[in-house]
């Protein structure tokens, strides 16, 4: 009993640090899309951070410096998103999916000529990434009778030992929740999303809202890219994303553009990815062991049973993926 119960907390608190990526990029893309502009970039943005977080990282020898740098990349990214969009009215999609591209191709040329580890960065020392916080009262809370043997693995083993920006991403959730549903920027942010004629007859500049939607976005991918390199992993590998920016896309759809939903979205698809890592090697009674490709499969093939059949009817913002132009 004991055994299972340790192997659940284990579960849980994988499950926390591999949704931790996701709920960043699914925020960043929940801005993008309730101001009316389409992103499917947040992969290559993601991409082009973690390599910078690394790459900086490694040379200077701090995450803090590395965060940095993977949001000012991400940032760029995202203002070139922006200037293509709504500067001048291009395609959304056409415009994100170059940035997957080119992040894709840029992030392993430059790897290879700087560092000359086939497309990878030098490994991070401890000192380079972010460490794991361990929180105070663990040993307190685990002595306390009844209660102890239960919350205190509990606490120690998935509440603290995680990193700073597991926390702050956390914190970002209702703190965006607030920002979008009780302050006069997320009532413009909404407003613009759905009927940008409106806002910008009551005065309001559409694409200085758009522009700043998307630099939090590129603010959020960022951190998703730097967590990725500098905290989750020590070092950045090519296409280390492996879809997790189409991921967040679908947990945002599956939230339906609110913060909560879609944070529930994102957990339920990292803990598939931490079941599938657990699954593999075991055997089965009556099956035997499955093969290792198919496990790898579980949350691909999730998000695409839930999108298909078990999201009902979302509605996305009515303005999102139109070009606005301003009437004269």
């Amino acid at each position: 009993m004991i055994d299972t119960y340790y192997t659940i907390l284990s579960l849980l608190a994988s499950t926390l640090r591999l949704s931790t990526p996701l709920v960043l990029a699914a925020l960043a893309g929940l801005l993008s899309e309730r101001s009316g502009v389409v992103d499917i970039g947040l992969e290559g943005k993601m991409l082009a951070a973690a390599f910078a977080a690394a790459a900086v990282a490694s040379v200077y020898g701090s995450p803090w410096l590395g965060l940095s740098a993977a949001i000012a990349v991400a940032l760029v990214l995202s203002l070139l998103h922006g200037v293509a969009s709504i500067s001048y009215n291009g395609n959304q999609m056409v415009s994100g999916m170059a940035i997957n591209i080119v992040a894709a191709g840029t992030t392993v040329t430059l790897a290879t000529a700087w560092f000359h580890q086939g497309g990878q960065t030098p490994m991070l020392e401890t000192g380079s990434r972010f460490a794991d916080l361990a929180l105070p009262w663990a040993a307190q809370i685990g002595a306390v009778p009844l209660l102890g043997p239960l919350l205190g693995p509990l606490y120690a083993k998935v509440i603290s030992g995680n990193t700073i920006l597991v926390y702050a991403t956390l914190a970002i959730v209702p703190l965006l929740t607030w920002v979008l549903f009780r302050s006069r920027f997320g009532l413009r942010l909404r407003a613009v999303g759905e009927n940008p004629q409106a806002v910008d007859t009551a005065g309001i500049s559409v694409a200085r809202l758009r522009y700043l939607a998307l630099g939090w976005n590129g603010v959020l991918c960022g951190i998703a890219g730097a967590y990725l390199s500098t905290a989750q992993g020590n070092t950045f590998l090519p296409d280390m994303t492996a879809g997790k920016g189409f991921l967040a896309l679908a947990a945002l759809i599956f939230g339906k553009w609110k913060p909560w939903p879609t944070f529930f979205a994102c957990l339920l698809f990292a803990f598939t990815d931490a079941l599938q890592v657990r699954l593999q090697g075991v055997e089965l009674p009556g099956i035997g062991e499955i093969p290792v490709q198919f496990i790898q499969m579980i949350p691909y093939l999730l998000t695409v049973l839930v999108l298909a059949g078990f999201v009902g009817r979302a509605l996305a913002p009515k303005a999102v993926g139109v070009p606005y132009v301003k009437s004269r």
